[in-house]
């Protein structure tokens, strides 16, 4: 006789009752036990008691901010982190994504594609422990990555990649020297139908922090002007010109997109 598989488990961390409610509401409508929780050490306790699936996780709250509670989560294990922010500023959105968030939502958001948010992550981090199978190693630029063990490499040192970032990378090296649209990676990496498309510009600007020699010029990650990223297997710059220093690249980077 099979059992019939558990929810998942979400912990809303959120200071604002309202928002709470709200967003507690609409995940418990869409199937999923969802716990609450005001504040910081709350989070931490009642995350340490019950083991959540997902964490929504606001970035302003009293005493220990998100991004304290978000390191401390993440150091006693893989839990997936969504996090809620009132400001839209990349400099938030960085922060979160650095100290290990699998997404953000910026306030005011849509309850219901929140939920969608959750979900798709929920999702990718069930597959992933599900037990990838065996996969070749994937090498380009002095990159070495094993799908199987979510481990990555350069030049022999190791990455220390974000879930997404490994994601993202994975599927650039699948598809060397294809110009991949943000909508596409998008799709492919976040499972999102739509969503934000700077999520996609800062997981690549912090991908480059990583594996590029020099960021503000990369010769791995290379920017197409108008569509989206390339990876170039050989790593090899041209001269100035269309993707040169003076070309999309460098406009790009100015403009503030990756």
């Amino acid at each position: 006789m099979q059992q019939t598989p558990q929810p998942s488990r979400v912990l809303v961390v959120d200071d604002d009752p309202t928002v709470a409610e709200v967003v507690a509401g609409y995940l418990d409508r869409a199937g999923f036990t969802v716990d609450r929780a005001a504040d910081g050490p709350r989070a931490l306790e009642l995350a340490a008691a019950v083991r959540p699936d997902l964490v929504v996780l606001d970035l302003m709250l009293p005493g220990m901010d998100g991004l304290e509670v978000c390191r401390r989560l993440r150091a006693d294990g893989p839990v997936p982190v969504i996090m809620l922010t009132a400001r839209g500023d990349e400099e938030d959105r960085i922060l979160g994504l650095e100290v290990g968030a699998d997404d953000y939502v910026t306030k005011p958001f849509s309850p219901r594609e929140l939920v969608l948010r959750v979900a798709s992550v929920l999702r990718r981090a069930h597959a992933r422990s599900a037990g990838p199978r065996p996969a070749p190693l994937l090498r380009a630029g002095g990159l070495v990555l094993d799908p199987a063990a979510r481990r990555a490499t350069r030049d022999g040192a190791e990455l220390a990649l974000t879930l997404r970032e490994f994601d993202l990378l994975s599927f650039l090296l699948h598809h060397p020297g294809r110009a991949c649209s943000r909508e596409e990676l998008m799709h492919e990496v976040w499972g999102w139908e739509f969503g934000d498309l700077s999520t996609v510009t800062v997981h690549v600007r912090r991908l480059r922090g990583k594996i590029e020699d020099d960021p503000a010029r990369p010769q791995l990650i290379r920017t197409v002007w108008g569509v989206g990223y390339r990876f170039e297997a050989d790593g090899v710059r041209p001269p100035d010109g269309p993707d040169g220093p003076d070309g999309p690249d460098a406009r790009s980077e100015g403009a503030g997109r990756a």
